[in-house]
């Protein structure tokens, strides 16, 4: 693992209408144990209407946020999240 000790993991949470749950989410991937690899978390919110843009806001953490102005759909969020990363690993991107 001594080689991975340089690398950065980027995760991308695209987000739609998640006010019940996006808090908890980004808790749990702040805290997940990748071994020696660092995290890159960015999220992505679909311009979501139920508060949840207001949550992701007020939380604390070292990770990138992404905000449509208008809904463009999931796929639209992964491409957005694929293009800001800036990791050595990005699921899904090649």
């Amino acid at each position: 693992m001594e080689k991975f000790k340089k690398w950065t993991l980027s995760i991308i949470i695209p987000v739609y209408n998640e006010k019940n749950s996006i808090k908890k989410i980004i808790e749990k991937v702040m805290q997940a144990n990748i071994g020696d690899f660092k995290k890159e978390i960015i999220i992505v919110d679909d311009c979501s209407t139920d508060g949840s843009k207001d949550i992701i806001k007020k939380l604390n953490g070292n990770f990138v946020t992404i905000f449509f102005e208008k809904n463009r759909g999931k796929g639209a969020a992964l491409k957005a999240g694929i293009n800001a990363a800036t990791g050595s690993l990005v699921p899904g991107s090649g």
